[in-house]
């Protein structure tokens, strides 16, 4: 494949890969939330594939087959079988309505694509355009996590920031080491379960997954 249609498919990713994100953050329902996930996990995948192919990285086409049975089969999989268990078919709960949140969310995009400028200039590498993709997703992520009340959106938001993380890994260095990349896929792997029975305690002790119950620790 030529290197610029590589590139131009990489950036047509990345630009999905965004869009994704700003569909997360103004996305009201959970089941919605996580398909938007796997749909991201499935982008990762694409992109980590052409540039495999492109730049002769023969790692990364491990890295995009764990990216595949990870974020777009497993985990979706173990979240629907959470929100099954746990009965959930709510809405997501906001501390900023929608309006002001994606408003919030254009401004740390701007902000990210004003920090990455400078450092995708000094880079060589076939995906140095998507930096700044790569770090406006990550914040909106973020800011995801942050701007939801229940526990199950803030959980898709921390994986949806390291899906950003890895694709930032992935646009400058060409991938992490494999060593590294199965250890984060573990991680985040056990993270998921842990934070399944982390629902579960939370929704017995206060029977709801809204992390304003929490406080009420502090009184104990």
């Amino acid at each position: 494949m030529d290197q610029s249609l590589s590139s131009q498919f990489v950036n047509l990713l990345a630009a999905f890969l965004l869009l994704l994100a700003f569909a997360m953050l103004s996305q009201r329902r959970v089941l919605t939330l996580i398909k938007l996930f796997a749909w991201q996990g499935a982008a990762l995948t694409a992109s980590t594939l052409i540039v495999a192919y492109t730049t002769g990285q023969g790692h990364l086409y491990f890295s995009a087959a764990l990216t595949l049975v990870l974020k777009v089969l497993l985990i979706p999989w173990v979240l629907h079988r959470l929100i099954d268990r746990l009965q959930i078919r709510w809405d997501i709960e906001t501390l900023i309505n929608i309006p002001a949140t994606m408003l919030i969310g254009i401004g740390l995009a701007i902000f990210a694509f004003a920090l990455a400028t400078p450092i995708s200039e000094m880079a060589s590498s076939l995906t140095r355009a998507t930096l700044g993709i790569a770090m406006a997703s990550m914040l909106l992520s973020f800011l995801m996590m942050i701007v939801r009340r229940k526990a199950v959106p803030q959980v898709i938001g921390f994986l949806a920031m390291e899906n950003s993380l890895f694709f930032a890994a992935t646009s400058a260095t060409y991938g992490m080491p494999l060593v590294v990349e199965l250890g984060v896929a573990l991680d985040v792997l056990v993270g998921t379960f842990i934070f399944g029975i982390f629902f579960f305690h939370i929704r017995d002790q206060f029977e709801s997954l809204d992390i304003r119950h929490m406080e009420k620790l502090k009184d104990d």
